[in-house]
């Protein structure tokens, strides 16, 4: 089965180098990564220099100010480098508005927009202007949209709900972290699998919103390794039931990633 993990970050002033996430990848045999910018870093350098050393194994995922005069320049100029999308997030709302041509610009050189947010900011209407306004241009929500607080593993959950209308703009898509970035870590840790069968339903109400073509595994590398690990934030929802029926599981793994940033399937 192909594996393509939707979401990582690497860096030489934050978090790990590119080296330490090509090991995690070739333990687990994920064959490609997508390289998402810290927030606030601007310097996409790194970025690409590490899908020129590690070739075929990333893309990227730059920062770029969208309110700079020449923000429409330095796209053009990303895109040219190969990259495959930039990042926002909606927690700032000084850094983006719904209004700005940019996002078409970004749409019609083919870049896609990952958005960062907790669940109200998915479930505001500036949000949703902004995927009124640029349906050309694809937005991939990030960390299952997350919740208010960050407690998504309790009720009530009905700005998550909202939040995840957001599927009813066909130019979107979700991505599906472990379960680490959902619920705490258990007091006393039980065999196997942290979290044994107890599922938090923030798994199936966004496949039963988005479907398996629309949502894609991302293990929040180098976050994760501080909560389950690597390697249990991808089985973790490799083995959820969810995905099990027909190839459901070959699409959230493996096969919406690399179709939506553009690597082999």
């Amino acid at each position: 089965m192909l594996i393509v993990d939707s979401h990582v970050h690497i860096g030489v002033n934050w978090g790990e180098p590119a080296d330490v996430m090509i090991y995690q990848m070739d333990a687990n045999k994920v064959a490609h990564a997508v390289l998402v910018a810290h927030n606030g870093n601007y310097d996409n350098s790194y970025l690409f220099d590490s899908v020129k050393e590690y070739e075929g194994r990333f893309t990227v995922v730059g920062m770029v100010d969208l309110n700079a005069v020449d923000c429409i320049a330095a796209l053009e100029a990303l895109r040219k480098q190969g990259g495959a999308g930039i990042r926002i997030n909606l927690r700032k709302e000084n850094e983006w508005s719904p209004d700005n041509a940019a996002f078409k610009a970004a749409g019609d050189l083919g870049l896609v927009i990952s958005v960062i947010g907790k669940a109200e900011n998915f479930a505001s209407d500036a949000f949703r202007k902004l995927l009124d306004n640029f349906p050309g241009t694809h937005f991939c929500l990030e960390h299952l949209c997350r919740s208010p607080g960050g407690d998504v593993a309790k009720p009530p959950y009905d700005v998550f709900e909202k939040a995840l209308e957001c599927a009813r703009w066909k130019n979107t898509s979700i991505k599906v972290p472990g379960l680490g970035e959902i619920v705490g870590k258990p007091h006393i840790l039980p065999k196997g699998y942290p979290w044994g069968n107890d599922i938090p339903p923030h798994y199936e109400m966004a496949f039963k919103a988005f479907g398996p073509k629309r949502m894609m595994w991302g293990s929040n590398f180098p976050p994760s390794a501080a909560k389950e690990g690597y390697r249990n934030a991808l089985e973790g929802v490799r083995k959820m039931p969810m995905f099990q029926n027909g190839d459901d599981l070959a699409w959230v793994m493996g096969k919406t990633a690399a179709k939506l940033w553009g690597f082999p399937v």
